[in-house]
């Protein structure tokens, strides 16, 4: 019976006794005995679950980046707003201090020629006093020179009575006519 069972197995090309002590068929068995303890600790669904709640942190973290970035991209576009507007504003100062600055260029251009036109009208005044002053001293002497050179004549002339008589008449005719 031995020889038969021997030769069945034989036959069969299986040898349990080999299979015993070959390192391959051990290391199957374990494989599937942790295999087993994998499905039976349901290990899978918590890996599974441990991965769904990871992809769901990062869906979220990309969420969340998102909305920073478009709040990101909202305060950048308000930034450059407010630059532009403080742009037109900085410019607008700036032409309404040229404007300013031409007009006070213009007013201190109009007092210095008033200025200018009030000292020379005075200095012409000035003058034109001096020269009345000056041709009034010029005919008070030349009136006084003649009145003397005629009063020399006539005392010359008219040494008597009658000459001083004539001679105050004379006078008097002159001095009518210089006043």
């Amino acid at each position: 019976m031995q020889a038969e069972e021997a030769g069945h197995e034989a036959a069969a090309g299986f040898d349990f006794q080999e299979l015993m002590v070959d390192p391959a068929f051990w290391a199957a068995v374990g494989l599937l005995i942790f295999l087993g303890v994998i499905v039976y600790m349901k290990v899978h669904q918590q890996v599974l679950g441990s991965l769904d709640k990871r992809a769901e942190k990062i869906a979220a973290d990309i969420k969340n980046a998102e909305e920073l970035r478009l709040l990101a991209e909202a305060k950048l576009e308000a930034a450059r707003k407010r630059q532009v507007e403080a742009e037109a504003e900085a410019k607008e100062i700036i032409d309404a201090a040229r404007r300013e600055a031409a007009e006070l260029a213009a007013d201190a251009s109009r007092n210095l020629a008033e200025t200018i036109a009030r000292r020379q009208k005075l200095a012409e005044d000035r003058i034109g006093r001096a020269e009345a002053d000056a041709m009034r001293e010029v005919r008070l002497a030349a009136v006084d020179a003649a009145s003397r050179a005629t009063e020399t004549l006539l005392a010359d002339q008219l040494a008597g009575k009658g000459g001083a008589a004539q001679y105050a008449a004379s006078l008097e005719t002159v001095k009518k006519a210089l006043a």
